[in-house]
């Protein structure tokens, strides 16, 4: 029996599993994505057949990825079995350099969800996340063309990903005027060494009932436990290849953490990707975790953060060893980091208050 938890993803009564599966991994095309695996379609039917043993059962994409190929490949790697899977996937990055194939226009999401839907070969999405807000598009013709998608059939719930706090908080608002579907997901950037969804978006996410959806829950593999001190990266690695093209991350930080969790993995015999993984799913907002792994040993790894927990004390460790002095005007509501201090205080996400 699969030890895998299932959550309400936000507002909505789409249950999802704690751990997901990235398939930024597929297809390998371009320079950037060649970096995250070349993943085929019988790989990746390998991949998808190890995470729907185990309870995964959502797999997320984006058009952008490899320019369309890994849709093009997680959709060849689920004929005969797609109601058994929850597809989420992503656009408004830029496809190429017309002036409409980027941003949230109503003609660049209409072609945008016909590309994805017959690349995935399905006929419909289950959700479908902006991959970052157009500042250009207002807001209401983004809303009323996810309207008109879920009202068409051909996408299920929606939700965004890389939003500040004030963006998705207005667009709720204005969802909410005109009766149009909100946002019932974001997907964030949060992990050990990346703290800066605590500050205003996990509030906000709490208040207004918003799974988060964590993407680079590894820092880009630097929590993998390949990474040390006065170490090169691996030879090969994503991180070696394309971190410059991510989040900075402070080293000194970085190892301190890495320090606390070699000491946990020696006491818990968990791997430290596990250990940072089962630290995220205890944290408040958070539905679900997305896993990046190339090959069946780091996916057979990372499933391995769920069925057991960190202890109180462990996880109070982790805590204090990652934390980092938040900005002004977020410093005053997270003096001892506890969220003790917020007004209901937060609690571990099950998708519900």
């Amino acid at each position: 029996m699969s030890d895998m938890e299932y959550r309400y993803l936000g507002a909505s009564g789409l249950q999802v599993p704690v751990l997901s599966f990235g398939a930024a991994t597929f297809g390998g095309s371009g320079r950037f994505f060649s970096a995250f695996g070349d993943t085929d379609v019988e790989q990746a039917s390998r991949l998808i057949d190890i995470c729907l043993e185990a309870g995964v059962n959502l797999f997320d994409a984006a058009d952008v990825y490899s320019d369309g190929a890994c849709e093009e490949v997680l959709g060849g790697a689920i004929k005969g079995r797609r109601e058994k899977l929850i597809i989420t996937t992503k656009m408004s990055l830029a496809l190429g350099p017309g002036p409409n194939e980027s941003g949230s226009s109503r003609l660049r999401l209409h072609r945008g969800v016909e590309g994805a839907l017959k690349r995935l070969d399905t006929d419909y999405i289950d959700v479908l996340q902006l991959h970052g807000f157009d500042g250009h598009t207002p807001i209401e013709e983004v809303l009323s063309t996810m309207d008109a998608l879920v009202r068409d059939g051909k996408v299920r719930y929606v939700g965004v990903s890389n939003f500040t706090g004030w963006q998705l908080m207005k667009s709720l608002g204005i969802a909410d005027a005109h009766g149009w579907p909100r946002y019932i997901s974001h997907q964030v950037h949060y992990s050990l060494l990346t703290r800066d969804y605590e500050w205003d978006l996990m509030p906000l996410a709490h208040d207004q009932n918003v799974g988060a959806m964590v993407w680079s829950p590894l820092a880009w593999g630097r929590l993998a436990g390949k990474v040390r001190r006065d170490q090169p990266a691996p030879e090969g690695s994503r991180l070696g290849q394309v971190a410059h093209w991510g989040l900075p991350v402070d080293e000194e930080l970085m190892f301190n953490v890495i320090d606390v969790l070699d000491e946990i993995a020696a006491e818990t015999g968990k791997s430290l990707a596990q250990i940072s993984l089962n630290w995220l799913l205890q944290r408040p907002t958070v539905a679900t975790v997305i896993l990046g792994a190339r090959n069946e040993e780091q996916l057979r790894d990372n499933l391995g953060a769920v069925g057991w927990s960190l202890t109180p004390e462990q996880v109070q460790r982790l805590d204090e060893v990652s934390a980092t002095r938040p900005p002004y005007p977020y410093l005053s509501y997270y003096i001892d980091r506890s969220f003790q201090r917020l007004n209901p205080p937060l609690t571990v996400a099950r998708g519900r208050k």
